[in-house]
């Protein structure tokens, strides 16, 4: 499974980015999604995931009520809007698939990872 991240850029503090993350295999339709940030120097970290058919979603705290993932199946696409950007948000953004049709937060149980898309937030 080949995946694809796009929508990175820079934006100043409050502004708002849509992330996208393209399959090239449908298998991508029947498991778990999520997206990871990492920053430099740290770790990188689970941010906000989904289940094979968007009936459950998680998020990491710090990004509840401000972010939101979503999936077109039809599309082979899954989404992170990304709204109210901070500039701790700033990070390589990174989509995976899971293991599983659930939503998962643990890295190893996501076997596919796409390239990165860097998101510079400005304060």
């Amino acid at each position: 499974v080949q995946l694809q991240a796009s929508g990175g850029g820079s934006v100043q503090a409050g502004g708002s980015l849509r992330l996208s993350c393209a399959s090239s295999r449908r298998t991508f339709t029947n498991n778990g999604v999520g997206w990871f940030r990492q920053a430099p120097g740290k770790e990188r970290e689970f941010v906000a995931g989904i289940s094979w058919n968007g009936g459950s979603t998680l998020y990491k705290d710090s990004v509840k009520g401000r972010f939101t993932i979503s999936r077109d199946n039809d599309k082979n696409l899954v989404y992170l809007q990304m709204n109210s950007l901070k500039s701790e948000d700033t990070a390589v953004y990174y989509c995976a698939v899971a293991r599983t049709a659930a939503v998962v937060t643990q890295k190893a149980l996501y076997n596919y990872w796409g390239q990165g898309t860097l998101v510079t937030v400005s304060s």
